[in-house]
């Protein structure tokens, strides 16, 4: 009975000590939370509230993209150039019909979905490809994300170049961006129409990962691929369909990001994947593959996003926010590689 009751008093200390490991990221970002408020209270607000969630509704839609590839083991650079090609082919067919200096100056006023569908299909058929390469041909992951995201790149670029001689595409559709902009009032908060889709998206994945056979197939193979190979899982197919999946959300998410800020150039989307897989990371995405969760991801892109806001409101020199984001990061991705340390 000595040797029992001593034993776990030992392990009390030991668990109290994993548990902060465990959750240290959160308490530096809660810890930096407080630090805005102290030096600011007014940063609590209704109004801030809003704005902060209408900045995160594309990128928690960015973040439930990505993860997928990286729950299988791998990654996706290529998803910021997707998004923008994606924010650049609705802008260039949504422009306002009385704007005089359309980039088609011709083209008939389109219902807004035809060009957001055209959109996510062109997105889509890139990650096939992409998924292709991963799943069929075994090229690295990393590898084939930085290919397809230069390949992406380039032919927006000459598209950007073709249609608009590399002039900002803007006046856009009021339609458009209303389908965005637009929302209610509520006691000072604004509840934005984007804020909506992004629920909907989330839901909508969380069904798929939790309630689904390609939800339970790509937690087995990031997982193990050996086992779930052994198990008759279909390791080609269903990589491919959890690539085209990003894909789909990638053109559906950069239609919305073009609608909310209202204009765009071969730039929009740059480094949009790195937030994305950092929101991951932080939510408890493992970059070995095999773990997540919706709830972690849409954490992680909450918090990031309220820090990186918080910063600016105080009015933090913007390239000192960069330089705590990337403490933030390598945080989450030392814990996450101790984790995985500790299993083996």
């Amino acid at each position: 009975m000595k040797l029992l009751s001593s034993s776990s008093k030992l392990g009390q200390p030991r668990k109290i000590k994993d548990l902060i490991v465990n959750n240290t990221i959160y308490i530096v970002l809660f810890l930096l939370f407080l630090t805005i408020i102290v030096i600011d209270p007014s940063f609590l607000s209704l109004k801030n509230a809003g704005f902060i969630l209408s900045q995160s509704a594309t990128r928690m839609i960015f973040a439930c993209a990505i993860a997928g590839p990286i729950v299988l083991g791998g990654t996706d650079l290529s998803a910021g150039r997707l998004i923008g090609m994606a924010g650049l082919i609705t802008a260039s067919l949504l422009q306002s019909p009385d704007y005089t200096a359309r980039v088609f100056p011709n083209l008939p006023r389109l219902p807004i979905w035809i060009p957001i569908i055209l959109a996510m299909i062109i997105c889509s058929l890139f990650s096939l490809i992409h998924g292709y390469l991963v799943a069929k041909l075994k090229v690295a992951p990393f590898i084939a994300s930085l290919g397809m995201q230069l390949v992406v790149y380039g032919l927006m670029s000459v598209y950007f170049d073709a249609v608009s001689n590399s002039a900002p595409i803007g006046v856009l559709d009021a339609k458009f961006t209303g389908f965005a902009q637009n929302g209610l009032d509520i006691l000072g908060f604004r509840l934005q129409f984007i804020i909506l889709y992004a629920v909907v998206v989330i839901a909508f994945i969380w069904f798929i990962w939790n309630k689904t056979k390609l939800g339970k197939n790509m937690f087995a193979i990031g997982g193990n691929i050996e086992a779930a190979n052994v198990s008759g899982v279909n390791i080609v197919l269903n990589t491919l369909a959890i690539y085209v999946l990003a894909g789909l959300l990638y053109g559906f998410g950069g239609a919305l990001e073009v609608a909310r800020t209202g204009s765009a150039t071969n730039a929009l989307g740059q480094g949009y994947e790195l937030d994305a897989i950092a929101a991951c990371v932080v939510g408890g995405v493992s970059l070995r593959g095999g773990i997540g969760t919706i709830k972690g991801i849409i954490t992680g892109v909450l918090l990031f996003q309220v820090i990186s806001y918080g910063l600016v409101y105080i009015q933090v020199n913007p390239y000192l926010v960069y330089f705590i984001k990337g403490v933030i990061i390598l945080i989450a991705v030392v814990i996450d590689t101790q984790k995985y340390i500790k299993k083996k």
